[in-house]
């Protein structure tokens, strides 16, 4: 009998459809395992920043009660200067 060539070309193909389908596959685990990397990460910056907030609202509401701390909360950005409110008011016609 005489062997077919048509035989060998099929069993290349395969092999390499195969070869590439291991990788394809090896590549998706990879990226949907970064994926949950980086969706985590992102989640514990949310959380952070809801904490700093959640601190910032709270300092804010302290420094009603007590005024000393005004410097570093106008340091820090959390607070207005008090003199800052009145110097920028829009000019008018």
């Amino acid at each position: 009998m005489k062997k077919s060539p048509l035989a060998t070309v099929l069993l290349v193909i395969l092999a390499v459809s195969a070869l590439l389908s291991v990788v394809q596959c090896w590549m998706y685990i990879s990226a949907a395992r970064e994926l949950r990397m980086l969706q985590t990460q992102a989640a514990m910056v949310n959380n952070n920043q809801a904490l700093i907030n959640a601190l910032a609202a709270e300092t804010f509401e302290y420094s009603k009660k007590n005024p000393a701390i005004d410097p570093i909360l106008e340091a820090a950005g959390i607070k207005p200067k008090a003199g800052a409110a009145a110097t920028n008011r829009p000019a008018t016609k």
